[in-house]
């Protein structure tokens, strides 16, 4: 694939800062929602790693946390092993968040549920030519801002990267490198990719469990919906998108060439929206009959059959009651994590996800590629991988090469933000023997 956030394997890691519009801001990066559980780690990840990692002329990295609650930012702030700014802004109040937007080059947002709290935010950065990048697994979310926001944020230069985080780095950039290495090998690309996740160790958060209820909460309310997340091609905006039919995991299967039983992934209704929509912002480079499916792998025989039927059995029933109001408040209240909790930083730091892109050419060559992550996927990697996203955009993306408008994290940062995930963020992204 030939794109312009291409570069080199051995590009060095060093990401001299490259002047751009947003360089006359006080800021690189404003962390907003950094006292959320997320935002948390992701604040003391950019602490560590920005007192080390300083711009070309040896000066710090200037960048700020944000968030509505003053006393616990300043609680945040202590905590931290160096000093940072401290930004006042409130979702509910326009002006603070314009005030923050136009200080920075990019913000990070941890603050969730998307629908619920999102707009603002978006729609502020969009109109003050803001970059933006943020952990969303809402796919509707994604596509309303788009619907409304898109044609501003093209106009004033802002870059908007949603999902930077397992949702749906790892899904996105693994595709677009099993893309690049099967031309690279095979002079052509894949016109199918199997996503497999073979491990993944780590916790949930409330947080986590609200953005989920979020959507369940739409989806059975309303039949229009339902249907927006049923289309494997809600993102893609061309006025020609692919009407290919989409495989789609959703029930027990048996993996004869793996010999492995296959379950839904929770995932997958973001990270496939977002990998097509990554193909139509390449111009189609994965072809126009590409198609891309998630699941998770279990093992063979009855043990594995057995885990394959409870987890989509279990699948099932969560969003069967999460549609539902009466069991949804039931279980948010007595069964489900709170908002604020999640995994222990040692269940952070020992976590880890192990993930297989198993690609096929329309010729039948095949080429698989592993992706791994070092910690926790949803928390201890996620934080990295959000951070070093929008490193990536205010030190290594010029807007002359990617102009503003809504983008995924592979259209827009490529083998840029691959060198940095590999290099600071704890990813590898390999190919191996099938």
């Amino acid at each position: 694939m030939d794109t312009n956030t291409d570069t080199d394997t051995d590009t060095d890691t060093e990401h001299p800062t490259q002047k751009t519009s947003g360089d006359t801001r006080p800021y690189a990066v404003v962390l907003y929602g950094a006292t959320s559980f997320v935002g948390q780690i992701t604040a003391h990840y950019l602490t560590n790693f920005l007192s080390n990692n300083k711009n070309e002329d040896g000066s710090n990295v200037s960048w700020a946390i944000a968030g509505r609650d003053e006393d616990k930012l300043n609680k945040l702030q202590a905590k931290l092993e160096s000093k940072v700014d401290i930004i006042i802004a409130n979702s509910n109040d326009a002006a603070s968040l314009d005030k923050m937007t136009k200080q920075t080059q990019v913000i990070i947002s941890t603050v969730g549920p998307y629908l619920k709290y999102g707009e603002p935010l978006i729609k502020s950065c969009a109109e003050n030519g803001t970059d933006y990048v943020d952990l969303t697994g809402e796919a509707i979310f994604i596509k309303d801002m788009m619907d409304k926001y898109q044609d501003t944020a093209k106009q004033s230069g802002a870059r908007i990267v949603n999902s930077c985080g397992f949702d749906s780095i790892p899904s996105d950039l693994g595709a677009y490198f099993t893309q690049a290495k099967a031309e690279e090998k095979f002079g052509e690309t894949c016109n199918v990719i199997h996503m497999r996740v073979k491990a993944a160790k780590g916790g949930i958060s409330g947080g986590t469990i609200a953005s989920m209820a979020s959507i369940f909460e739409e989806a059975g309310e309303d039949k229009a919906r339902r249907k927006q997340v049923a289309n494997p091609y809600l993102l893609n905006d061309d006025t020609d998108t692919p009407n290919v039919r989409q495989d789609n995991v959703s029930k027990p299967v048996y993996d004869s060439n793996h010999k492995r039983w296959l379950a839904p992934f929770v995932m997958a209704t973001i990270n496939t929206r977002i990998v097509h929509r990554t193909n139509q912002l390449l111009s189609y480079e994965y072809g126009r009959d590409f198609k891309y499916d998630e699941a998770m792998w279990m093992k063979d025989g009855v043990k594995g059959k057995l885990s394959s039927y409870a987890m989509s059995a279990g699948l099932l029933g969560f969003a069967t009651a999460m549609m539902i109001k009466p069991s949804r408040e039931l279980l948010s209240k007595h069964v489900l994590p709170k908002a604020g909790s999640g995994p222990s930083k040692d269940e952070q730091e020992n976590g880890y996800f192990d993930i297989r892109h198993f690609g096929q050419t329309a010729k039948n060559d095949t080429i698989t590629v592993k992706v791994t992550g070092d910690r926790d996927p949803g928390y201890g990697s996620t934080s990295r991988m959000i951070s070093q996203a929008a490193l990536c955009l205010a030190q290594d993306i010029s807007k002359e090469d990617v102009g503003g408008g809504f983008w995924t994290p592979a259209s827009a940062m490529g083998n840029k933000l691959i060198t940095r995930l590999e290099a600071h963020s704890g990813l590898s992204f390999e190919v191996i023997d099938s």
